[in-house]
């Protein structure tokens, strides 16, 4: 997939190359050098949008599972009680 990036001036002139563009990938549209607008072809827009998963599936890290997570103890000294009466 491949990621091309216009300005807007150049997509005002010439909106065809950036749709035919659109076909191999999405179309960053640019103002002032910034980031804008993405132009995407229906088929990955409609890739995209569909969601056959619920936001937890989505964020769901199955790999995460082969992660070995062993973090050092924290020591007495990093530990400060908090005053709630000030």
């Amino acid at each position: 997939m491949a990621i091309t990036t216009i300005s807007s001036r150049d997509f005002n002139h010439d909106a065809g190359k950036a749709k035919k563009a659109s076909e191999d990938g999405p179309v960053f549209i640019t103002d002032r050098g910034v980031p804008k607008h993405v132009l995407l072809s229906v088929k990955d827009y409609r890739r995209l949008s569909r969601s056959d998963q619920s936001i937890l599936d989505m964020l769901a890290m199955p790999a995460a599972a082969d992660i070995d997570f062993n973090p050092e103890p924290l020591r007495s000294d990093l530990i400060n009680p908090v005053d709630f009466d000030h």
